[in-house]
């Protein structure tokens, strides 16, 4: 039986990885498509900085968010300029680590669409006189469309999963910053193991359908590869 706390840190979960799945779509795919296009020698530095999440200790990832945005912090000096809320423990704070540590599960699948796409359809658009934002959305966009949804999944389901950052930046404040993840570890920790195995199930089969939807959408899947 799950708890309130529960129901409230399921939700809470679901609007944070809703949130950086949207902003991540926006910033990732310029990052994406330019990685894909690129022939610039700061590809591969970029590239490098992109997939630095995925072999970085989340705790390595948030201590550095977490100086960066505490109150003596360039971004912290920036939003007590601006008159905002410092962005440790708060829901914000969560947002903006969350975006840093899913950033390579945006930007990896979209780039390998795109640079499966090839050149022979954006000449043919460019031959047709369509500008190079109407080629993104009318050819290119259209043909990495498996790409965006796999790419949507990915980064909800880890995001999600987040552990280390979130308790991190975020710390375990009811209702505000403490995810499921977080919730999960609580139940462990007051040896509530009932508790623990029960959300721990629901994220289990939650996270299981996600991935199933991501396999079942794949071209690849559908014509019976």
């Amino acid at each position: 039986m799950l708890t309130d706390g529960d129901l409230q840190a399921i939700w809470l979960t679901i609007k944070l990885a809703t949130t950086v799945t949207l902003i991540l779509l926006l910033i990732g795919t310029p990052i994406a498509w330019w990685l894909a296009r690129s022939r610039s020698w700061w590809k591969g530095p970029l590239g490098a900085v992109v997939a630095l999440p995925l072999v970085l200790p989340p705790s390595v990832l948030g201590f550095y968010l977490l100086l960066a945005m505490g109150p003596n912090g360039p971004v912290g000096h920036l939003t007590a300029a601006l008159g905002i809320q410092n962005l440790p423990f708060t829901y914000w704070g969560l947002v903006v680590a969350s975006v840093f540590y899913s950033l390579p599960f945006m930007v990896q699948p979209l780039q390998n669409a795109f640079e499966a796409i090839g050149d022979r359809p954006l000449e043919v658009a460019a031959t047709l006189r369509a500008s190079p934002l109407d080629t993104f959305f009318t050819v290119a966009v259209p043909l990495a469309l498996p790409g965006f949804l796999t790419a949507g999944i990915l980064t909800f389901a880890h995001t999600v999963g987040e552990f280390g950052v979130v308790l991190m930046i975020g710390g375990n404040i009811p209702g505000v910053t403490r995810v499921a993840s977080v919730q999960i570890y609580d139940h462990v920790e007051a040896m509530e193991y009932a508790r623990a195995h029960g959300l721990s199930a629901v994220m289990l089969v939650f996270s299981f359908l996600i991935l199933l939807a991501m396999y079942l959408w794949r071209p690849s899947a559908r014509k019976g590869v």
